[in-house]
């Protein structure tokens, strides 16, 4: 049978490090997960206990496209909490994970051979939907100096139709000031290119708030999702803001691709999102756990790192180390029992000599980890 070629993207190298470690769990080794981006905590109580009583109350059909109202309305409100914006629910589009909304931000923004801007080291699945969608993602190879993230200067010459950030940013945990932010709105604008935020870890922050797109300006896409603050990732469901112009556009996609996100998962967030104490508890764990990293790795051999403002990850530069990140990942898989993703997933042209390294587990996990990355440094005459 024959095959798009939409279907020929890379694979999400991180699923396969998953995929050895379940394996080596299997065959009865106790593995250390340092690899992937999730919480090591459920959805919050208060969620688990509302989708309980809805279950008998309800019959959970579908909900209109764009999500229930009272949850695009509690959305709103969290944008006055945490940034002073007053939005306006009918900007909120929930969706089916952060994935729908970056399938539903894409094709209402781009047509087929558009070239979008992404920032490498980023977060994979960006280039791959843009590329199943015939869209061209432009890799801006970002610097150390500035933080890995984008800078203005860098998209000279691109001819962009679009610019995707994160911040926090996955792998790195650097996250945009408002003048960076601000900055980089204005210089996408200024060649006529949307600007789309990605904001999941936002409420993941350690030493400043997060800055949303939303505070600078109406005309961007914010994307963002219940899967890492409110430890809601296998529920898929997240949410977006678009200006006021776009959401019938946006509506009439969502209507048609998805027709609704998850009635279920939409009942949890509502809930989870005044889940403050719990979700606070989790917070203190990532803090320490971050503490633990800074202080630990650099003890391990992994010294070359980008200390990260937000979201749960490590990236460390290892070239002195391999120039092969993937079977490197795969020996400290084999001979230490930890769990850590290849930076070839976020950064195909450097990534050879990058790791990323994930603390979003419990803290004993993350002590023995890095015990673990240790002794296998030092047996392997690394250290």
């Amino acid at each position: 049978m024959r095959n798009s070629t939409r279907g020929e993207v890379d694979p999400f190298i991180v699923m396969d490090v998953m995929e050895a470690a379940r394996a080596a769990e299997e065959a009865g080794r106790h593995i250390i997960h340092m690899e992937v981006g999730q919480p090591g905590t459920p959805a919050p109580a208060a969620a688990r206990d509302a989708l309980a009583q809805a279950m008998r109350d309800d019959p959970l059909g579908y909900t209109v496209a764009l999500g229930l109202p009272a949850l695009r309305r509690r959305i709103a409100r969290l944008y006055g909490d945490w940034y002073g914006v007053d939005l306006d629910p009918a900007r909120v589009v929930v969706t089916p994970g952060s994935s729908g909304g970056f399938i539903l931000a894409f094709t209402t923004l781009f047509d087929a051979g558009d070239r979008v801007g992404i920032g490498a080291p980023g977060y994979p699945s960006y280039r791959q939907i843009l590329r199943a969608l015939d869209l061209t993602p432009v890799m801006i190879e970002t610097a150390a100096e500035n933080r890995l993230q984008p800078v203005p200067g860098d998209l000279d010459g691109l001819d962009l139709q679009g610019l995707m950030v994160a911040s926090p940013a996955n792998p790195s945990g650097t996250m945009l000031d408002r003048a960076a932010m601000s900055a980089l709105i204005a210089a996408a604008q200024a060649q006529g290119a949307a600007f789309i935020s990605d904001e999941i870890y936002h409420g993941i922050e350690y030493e400043a708030k997060a800055v949303s797109a939303l505070e600078i300006s109406d005309e961007t896409y914010v994307i963002n999702s219940f899967s890492k603050y409110f430890s809601m990732t296998g529920w898929r469901v997240g949410w977006m803001v678009v200006p006021p112009d776009h959401v019938r556009r946006v509506e009439r996609l969502a209507q048609n691709l998805f027709i609704c996100p998850p009635h279920a998962s939409q009942v949890a967030a509502l809930a989870a999102m005044d889940a403050t104490d719990e979700l606070e508890a989790n917070m203190a764990v990532y803090r320490c756990n971050r503490q633990l990293m800074l202080d630990g790795l650099p003890k391990a051999g992994f010294d070359r790192i980008a200390p990260p403002d937000g979201a749960f990850y490590v990236y460390a530069d290892v070239g002195h180390l391999t120039d092969d990140s993937r079977a490197f990942c795969a020996e400290i898989l084999d001979k230490a029992g930890v769990a850590v993703t290849p930076g070839l997933d976020f950064d195909p042209a450097r990534g050879h000599g990058t790791l990323r390294f994930s603390y979003a587990r419990s803290t004993a996990d993350i002590e023995e980890g890095l015990a673990r990355l240790a002794r296998f440094m030092k047996d392997t005459g690394r250290l």
